[in-house]
Parts: structure tokens; sequence; C-alpha cells
């Protein structure tokens, strides 16, 4: 699959707002492949992407249930939470990112460069730094804490600045994106919510998301 990321003047505000005039340019694409391993749970999920020279924007909405958030700090396990994620890989880096942001959003995210699975992680990885996870700006619209788990149908709203310039300290320089093409994926899960489920844009051929040659490409305008 591909989706065209396209470029933005105006700076979302980070409120969420998926009908606001910002927004609105984007493109919309659907995490909709459902592993079969899933309980019979199927949130409908949509996101856009946006860029400008210093950031890459994202915003998700979820019609969701079973909603549960109670990992609250920052690398914390948020693919048991109410999760939505977005795998990338910058133009020719070695390694992807794996952005991982529970409903509250608390997230996770690491610079992957092998992904095979050992004991405590990958073969070769970086855990970015509380420096790193400051400079990535957010919104969401649940509460940090979600528990109990919410069961009745409630949409919620997950929003995010990224910079490219904090992405670099790991990848060497970035340019412009404009014209690149990068390999990515974008996901849906709750591991430990009372109904388990597991989502992506792009199929994946295993109950796993760290699965690069099952990335699909963006590209930016």
């Amino acid at each position: 699959m591909e989706y065209l990321v396209r470029r933005t003047t105006k700076v979302p505000e980070l409120q969420g707002k998926w009908s606001g005039a910002v927004w609105k340019r984007a493109e919309t694409l659907t995490v909709a492949n459902f592993r079969a391993e899933s309980s019979d749970h199927r949130p409908k999920v949509q996101a856009r992407l946006l860029y400008d020279a210093q950031n890459v924007y994202g915003l998700y909405r979820v019609e969701d249930r079973y909603i549960r958030a109670v990992a609250d700090s920052f690398q914390g396990m948020v693919c048991r939470d109410s999760c939505v994620e977005f795998f990338f890989r910058p133009g020719n880096a070695k390694g992807y990112f794996n952005f991982e942001f529970n409903c509250g959003g608390t997230f996770l995210v690491f610079y992957v460069i092998d992904h095979t699975r050992t004991a405590d992680g990958f073969k070769d990885y970086v855990k970015l730094t509380d420096d790193d996870g400051r400079q990535v700006r957010m919104f969401h619209s649940m509460p940090t804490i979600v528990e109990p788990e919410i069961a009745e149908k409630k949409t919620w709203s997950l929003e995010f600045a990224i910079p490219l310039a904090m992405l670099a300290r790991y990848t060497g320089p970035l340019a412009d994106p404009a014209g690149q093409v990068w390999n990515a994926n974008l996901y849906k899960c709750g591991d430990q919510t009372s109904h388990p489920h597991w989502a992506s844009w792009n199929p994946v051929d295993e109950l796993n998301f760290h699965l690069p040659r099952c990335f699909g490409q963006i590209r930016f305008e």
C-alpha cells in the first residue's frame, strides 16, 4: 500500500481537530487488517499524516470499546493498553522507529536496527532518551489513566508532532522529506484489554508488528 503525506503550511494546533481546516487537507487511511488471533472487537481506526520541513504530524481517530490505559511512564508497555502505533524507516536509514501511543498519551519509542527478537528485546536497538521523548508534542482526548476499562462505545483521538531533528540523532542528517518515500506501517492493538486485537494498515503475515518486510510506503508530497 502507498499513502500520500501532504505538506502543510500551517502547523497543526494539536487539539485533535479531525475536521479542522489543517487536517481536512490530509489523505485518510484506515487501519483495518485484523489478525485472525484477534477477538471479535473490530474498532474503526482512521489516521492522517502531514509534514513540513521540521516535523511529521499524525492524527488518529478511533471508534472503540473496551478502552483501557494503565501504562503512565515514558517507555512503558503501552501496547498492552488501547494503543495506536506508527512505525517508519526514514529514507535510507539503517533502522526504523516504533512510536507506540496508548490512548492516554503515554508512549514508547525505540530505534530498531535489527528486529531479530531476543530475551531483552531486539538484536540491535536503542531506546530513545527522556529528552527525546519530551520533544514529541502530543494531544490525547482520553485521560492518562483509564481504569477500569470503558466497555461502552467511545471515539477517541491522539495527535502528535515528531521533530525530524530529533530523529536525525539516530539516523544521521535528515533533509526536508519533500519527494521522499519512506517505508512505514500503522497499527492498533490492545494486548491486555478484555477484547485483545491486532490491526494494521498494511497486512502483516504473522502476529508481529516488527516486520519491516510488511511495511507499506508513505510518499511525501
